[in-house]
């Protein structure tokens, strides 16, 4: 496969920041340091809202918190940012396991 990348962008890519690996490897890193980024932050919000709420996402849901709290509007705020949080963690992990297994091809 061709890709064409702005001479600004092939030079960034360049820089010994980025180590002596080939083209391919330095973009497979990046990304793997992206979604680890994601991660981390899908992880601090799923670990916030454990914590204020005293339990799990599935079980905020089953327990249907959100009417309990008068479907507030931040009850319904945080259990979309949770949802978003448990959906981005699941999806991240999934495409770290992608990228390690082109990694070990």
């Amino acid at each position: 496969m061709s890709v064409d990348l702005q001479e600004q962008t092939r030079k960034l890519l360049e820089e010994p920041l980025l180590g002596e690996q080939d083209l391919d490897a330095k973009i497979r890193r990046l990304l793997e340091a992206e979604y680890m980024r994601r991660l981390v932050q899908y992880r601090r919000g799923d670990r916030f809202l454990r914590q204020k709420y005293g339990t799990t996402f599935e079980d905020f849901i089953a327990d249907r918190v959100v009417r309990q709290e008068g479907c507030t509007w931040e009850a319904e705020s945080d259990a979309m940012d949770w949802e978003t949080a448990v959906d981005g963690i699941d999806t991240i992990s999934r495409k770290l396991q992608e990228l390690q297994h082109v990694q070990q091809d």
